[in-house]
């Protein structure tokens, strides 16, 4: 807020166009316009405009007494909902030997042309005036140039005491600054970090991208900044939950230990029967599928939102939710082959991080290595303005229906490979000849394949049913 030194500066002051004097203290009509026409900032000077209470042309004090009910009553300007939209303000008493001041500090706004009641108010000089077509063509691309991101925009009220500078000077600078660039620059952090669009010079303060990435607390500035993990017992939600898991804190250090955890504790694997006396390892989910699902999801998301990234686990799928539809140029008539970036400041981080591509091959990436572990193709759910979802189905049930369990317990080491891919060969070809098993096992003779057999006739652990001809093979389990 303003000094009493500076407010007496003001008083006396050339730069009209920046301050409104006025000895009324019930004209909220003229309180509003001039608040708008401050907010407007034609000039586009990107300083503060001034409203004086208490304060004749010639920068006089009247002798006014500012009680608090006139304070909150100009205070309420702000958001009675006649300024739209609503303008960044504050409001103070200054007290000087001939008189108090009250003092509304309006800062231009960033989202141009503001009304009051309908009407675009300006300030041209000295003068308070309604703006002609031309100004309010000039306030509305002037309104375009300034619309950032949300990533990009200052993260008003922080310092750089909310990040993790250590990191940022130490990892994060040298793994995208050149490093005889940055051995060279004489520059202090704020600026070296302006370079990389993490700190914003005008508003002297940290932009929302340098909280996500690098803050010490990020949930102090966005609430919904963090990864809800909850394990359900059953197919539902309606099921018992089994364990709860939060993840939160910057991006850098965050998305190792999310990494971690669902590589240690979400992944599974165990041996399957491929054959009778053969296994194989079978994985519930590939584990780098649903990595690239979970960074998207951290990169894509409407930071801006209260709700949290789900991570959701059931018996036969996975969901995954975040805040934030479709983005930019991303439609569902041309999802995924269009991508947009929400968050372009995080997202080159997160590339620069070695955590995502930003090759726009991620859903395709996904659905391959779904596909190559035995899983169903992920169901993308993009009809959603605000949100953004995916189920990702274990394949623990296509396991079930196209795996025949055995429960043999007979002991192998008394068969020799041959013999056990005769076995393995007759249990899925019971009509196969000896002259088809030699054809299809390596390095023996149709003799061969008879010898085998029939020592393990004689073993009781195959048998003939049937006539040579017309009849099939049989394994036989036996304990």
């Amino acid at each position: 807020m303003i000094t009493k030194d500076e407010i007496q500066s003001l008083l006396h002051s050339t730069e009209t166009y920046r301050v409104e004097r006025t000895t009324s203290t019930g004209n909220m009509d003229k309180f509003c316009e001039a608040i708008c026409a401050f907010a407007n900032d034609l000039p586009d000077s990107r300083k503060k405009g001034y409203l004086f209470l208490g304060v004749y042309d010639d920068g006089r004090l009247s002798g006014l007494k500012v009680t608090d009910d006139l304070l909150k009553k100009i205070a309420a300007i702000r958001s009675d909902g006649n300024i739209l939209p609503l303008p960044v303000m504050a409001v103070d008493r200054a007290e000087f030997p001939d008189g108090d001041v009250l003092v509304a500090e309006v800062s231009p706004s960033l989202l141009p042309p503001v009304r009051y009641r309908g009407r675009v108010f300006i300030r041209i000089g000295p003068r308070r005036d309604i703006a002609s077509e031309a100004e309010e063509r000039l306030l509305t691309e002037r309104r375009t140039a300034y619309m950032a991101t949300f990533d990009a925009t200052p993260c008003l009220g922080s310092t750089l005491d909310d990040l993790e500078l250590d990191y940022i000077k130490n990892t994060y600078l040298p793994s995208v600054v050149d490093p005889d660039i940055l051995n060279q620059d004489t520059r202090d952090i704020k600026e070296q970090m302006a370079s990389v669009r993490l700190y914003d010079r005008t508003h002297d303060c940290p932009t929302y991208a340098a909280i996500i990435l690098f803050g010490k607390n990020p949930r102090y500035y966005m609430p919904g900044a963090y990864v809800q993990y909850v394990r359900f017992a059953g197919k539902e939600k309606g099921g018992e939950v089994l364990n709860e898991k939060r993840f939160q804190g910057p991006l850098y250090s965050m998305l190792p230990t999310l990494e971690s955890f669902v590589s240690d504790a979400i992944i599974m694997q165990r041996p399957i029967s491929a054959s009778l006396f053969r296994e194989k390892m079978i994985i519930n989910y590939p584990n780098n599928a649903l990595r690239e699902l979970m960074m998207n999801a951290c990169m894509h998301r409407d930071y801006q939102s209260n709700m949290p990234i789900r991570l959701y686990q059931f018996d036969d799928h996975i969901e995954i939710m975040n805040a934030g539809g479709l983005y930019g140029e991303a439609r569902p008539e041309n999802f995924p082959m269009v991508n947009d970036y929400r968050n372009p400041i995080v997202a080159e981080a997160m590339k620069e991080m070695k955590y995502v591509n930003m090759f726009n091959q991620g859903v395709k990436r996904v659905q391959d290595m779904l596909r190559e572990n035995g899983n169903k193709k992920a169901e993308f759910d993009v009809s959603k303005l605000t949100v953004f979802s995916v189920d990702v189905f274990s394949n623990e049930d296509s396991i079930t229906q196209t795996t025949t369990q055995t429960t043999t317990q007979t002991t192998t080491q008394t068969l020799s490979e041959v013999q056990i891919s005769i076995i393995d060969y007759i249990h899925n070809h019971p009509n196969a000849s000896r002259k088809e098993i030699a054809a299809n096992i390596s390095n023996i003779t149709e003799n061969g394949v008879k010898y085998h057999m029939q020592k393990l006739q004689k073993q009781g652990i195959i048998k003939r049913v049937g006539a040579d001809f017309g009849g099939h093979w049989e394994v036989l389990m036996i304990n």
